[in-house]
């Protein structure tokens, strides 16, 4: 079925599999690692609290039928286990249909944890994974050669992340369009990485080349990708070129990964290793995969009406199952850049002479003297939603109340997900929140004092509250939850 295979992709197959199963490894860790403290029976925003609220239809997921930590934690570490093995070829080493159910189950995993993950996984990074995930089912393995309408669909997808990225820049802030955004974003960006500081200092020019290339990247590159090769391989390669800077001047969880992995399976391996034969497919499997590829373009109507929209949404979902989703991200760039710095005390009742003691972030900037870590792909929740809570306290009304409880209570999973803990003997008296304004120090201040943040404060975020004691929480009206009393909302 010549019409149907495309035998010269057989290794842009393997690689785009094996680097997806990759990312879904990244993906289960990071929720069998974090979703005690975030969405567990006592976490901060529990499944079953959730569960009750939601129809299954809204948001499908195993644990409608049950829901416990022990079964969350048995989904995670399961659906690392079967990524781990299609990292290592399993999906290659089984017959066509049981490597389909494979990737098949794998994507119900994560589908049935995104689904329940609430504000914690509302990233398009996660649409983004289950999309790609789902389409892989459909992509064969070495039992046949890879199908033409999956390739071109996994384009599509592409495209789209590409394309969407570009129109909501330059339908957004107008620094996208006087080539000035990059003159703050590596400083005010979610979480900046080891070298954003550098990135920063950069010439203005440059940062104004930067910007001018990504543009061209981005609205005009992706078109290229329908072209025949080698221009498509070209224009895969200047993609996966962009995403490598953005993964060197900050951390995006998988989304820079993933996307270099989407433009991989654009490549044309044969330009490379050449040509490698492969048994036709049966037709079972050609019927799966046109009917696929019918419901992918059906349900690509209301992404591509939103890509023409003059309000083009960013990172939407139009289904539950985030089929075939809608991307894009920094239509607005920040200026300034605020910083919630939480502390604790032993004090009982505060005081001019009480000591504060700061907790510490693995990823958020806190410590002014400490250089940001590289954690991409792996994900960081709690440190991401602290960005948005300095944003705004809407950002953080349901969680960070529970949050501030957790660190009086000493919660052991909570304190998992801190780098920092002040009060290893015992929790503190008190907890505050601080809001601070952070920015890159200079060249000279970085040698005259060791620091790569300068920060001056701005107002308290959330005053001393203590379990049992009454308080208000960072929206102001709430209540500091008490030991054994329901959940604040800050």
């Amino acid at each position: 079925m010549e019409w149907f295979t495309a035998p010269d992709y057989w290794l842009s197959r393997i690689v785009f599999q094996r680097g997806l199963a990759g990312l879904y490894l990244v993906a289960f860790l990071s929720a069998a690692l974090q979703f005690r403290a975030l969405i567990g029976e006592r976490g901060m925003l529990p499944v079953p609290e959730y569960l009750r609220r939601v129809e299954p239809r809204r948001a499908p997921s195993l644990f409608h039928w049950h829901y416990s930590d022990r079964l969350f934690a048995t989904v995670s570490w399961s659906g690392a286990a079967l990524a781990l093995a299609l990292v290592a070829g399993a999906g290659d080493a089984v017959p066509l249909a049981v490597s389909m159910v494979w990737w098949a189950v794998l994507w119900a995993l994560y589908l049935s944890i995104v689904n329940v993950g609430q504000t914690w996984y509302g990233f398009g990074w996660e649409s983004l994974l289950l999309e790609a995930g789902f389409l892989a089912v459909f992509l064969g393995n070495d039992d046949t050669a890879p199908p033409v309408l999956v390739l071109w669909l996994l384009r599509w997808l592409l495209f789209r992340v590409e394309f969407g990225a570009g129109l909501i820049k330059i339908r957004g802030d107008r620094c996208w369009r006087n080539l000035t955004c990059l003159y703050f974003h590596h400083e005010t960006q979610p979480m900046p990485g080891p070298l954003s500081w550098f990135f920063h200092r950069l010439p203005r020019p440059l940062h104004r080349v930067e910007v001018a290339a990504n543009h061209v990247v981005q609205l005009l590159v992706p078109v290229l990708l329908f072209t025949p090769q080698p221009v498509a391989t070209a224009a895969a390669g200047l993609m996966v070129a962009t995403q490598l800077w953005l993964v060197l001047s900050g951390n995006f969880a998988w989304l820079n990964w993933l996307t270099i992995v989407l433009a991989l399976s654009a490549m044309d391996g044969s330009l490379v290793v050449g040509e490698h034969p492969q048994p036709d497919p049966p037709l079972w499997f050609v019927v799966v995969v046109v009917a696929v590829t019918a419901l992918v373009l059906f349900r690509s109507y209301r992404p591509v009406r939103n890509l023409l929209s003059r309000r083009q949404a960013m990172n939407r979902s139009y289904d539950p199952f985030h089929l075939v989703n809608t991307y894009g991200a920094f239509g607005t760039v920040g200026r300034i850049r605020d910083e919630i710095v939480v502390e604790g005390t032993d004090d009982p009742v505060p005081h001019a002479d009480s000591v504060w003691k700061e907790y510490g972030f693995k990823g958020k900037p806190g410590d002014p003297r400490r250089l940001p870590r590289q954690f991409a792909p792996y994900h960081l929740r709690l440190d991401w939603l602290m960005w948005f809570a300095a944003l705004s306290p809407a950002y953080a009304r349901d969680w960070f109340g529970p949050f501030v409880e957790r660190l009086l209570d000493g919660d052991r999973d909570t304190l998992r997900l801190l780098r920092h803990n002040p009060f290893p003997d015992a929790p503190p008296a008190l907890v505050r929140a601080r809001l601070y304004r952070y920015r890159y120090t200079t060249w000279r201040e970085l040698r005259e004092t060791g620091a790569w943040w300068h920060r001056t404060l701005v107002r308290e975020y959330l005053p001393p509250v203590g379990l049992g004691a009454p308080g208000q929480s960072a929206s102001g009206h709430t209540r500091a939850p008490g030991r054994g009393g329901g959940r604040g909302h800050g």
